[in-house]
């Protein structure tokens, strides 16, 4: 017995990969262009991050890891890490928000940042929102019956991969981006909700291993999916709590009390 998810027609299959390629076509043209012309420049390093998160989504949709995924269950854990955890981490860290304020001056910029301020952002974007829609959605993926939803239905599957990579991103950004987050809490707080989400992954790889979900394949698949989501997890969150750590910068406390109140 194999995992079956829908079939997709190879035009439609190339889609995505084109949409990503189109993205990180733009972000090399922006960078550039900063890094020439720009006041303050741009760093490489955020470039070579949006690269390899990019470069990680096209693997993570392409032909090789995308049949193997609708083949069995361990590719499909494999696909949703690559698109739901180290993908986001390393478009996140090359600041593309940041990038694209710089590049874009006028109404356009203006219009962003506004955006950004919305209350609706602001709620999204909270640490603990993004735990919810992140952590939370695995569980609603495989403690309820959409995963066998997702094998018969190509739309339904493709609507939760945009889901987990929207979803991943936005909680790689508010735990550890670089990029300026409306309202971020303080670094002990994202680093309690950070050990949540790993406390959350690390219990639903268990249950996985332990077959107590009602997710529709083989029991030797599951083991090794829950084995991917445990370990593979835990890699994907270190180097989040990493990526927080070197972007952390304590508070000074004044030596003199006028200056500090």
């Amino acid at each position: 017995m194999t995992v079956a998810h829908g079939g997709h027609a190879p035009a439609a299959a190339l889609l995505p990969l084109a949409a990503v390629a189109l993205v990180l076509v733009a972000y090399l043209a922006a960078a550039l262009r900063e890094q020439r012309h720009g006041s303050r420049g741009w760093s490489a390093w955020r470039t070579a991050g949006f690269s390899a998160g990019a470069v990680l989504l096209m693997v993570a949709l392409a032909p090789p890891v995308a049949a193997f995924a609708h083949e069995d269950f361990r590719g499909h854990m494999l696909q949703h890490l690559l698109l739901g955890m180290y993908a986001p981490l390393g478009l996140v860290l090359g600041a593309p928000v940041t990038l694209a304020l710089r590049a874009t001056s006028g109404r356009g910029g203006h219009r962003l940042g506004r955006l950004l301020n919305r209350p609706l952002v602001h709620a999204l974007t909270h640490p603990v929102t993004a735990l919810a829609l992140n952590a939370g959605g695995l569980y609603v993926l495989y403690a309820t019956p959409l995963y066998r939803a997702t094998t018969a239905d190509p739309l339904l599957h493709e609507l939760v991969h945009l889901h987990f990579l929207v979803s991943g991103c936005v909680f790689a950004w508010v735990v550890a981006g670089p990029d300026p987050a409306p309202r971020r809490p303080s670094v002990p707080f994202r680093l309690v909700v950070l050990g949540v989400a790993v406390a959350a992954h690390a219990t639903l790889a268990q249950l996985l291993y332990a077959g107590l979900l009602p997710v529709a394949a083989p029991a030797e698949q599951v083991r090794g999916g829950a084995e991917l989501m445990y370990y593979g997890g835990d890699l994907a969150e270190i180097l989040l709590a990493l990526a927080l750590m070197a972007t952390w910068r304590p508070r000074r406390v004044a030596a003199d009390p006028a200056r500090a109140a």
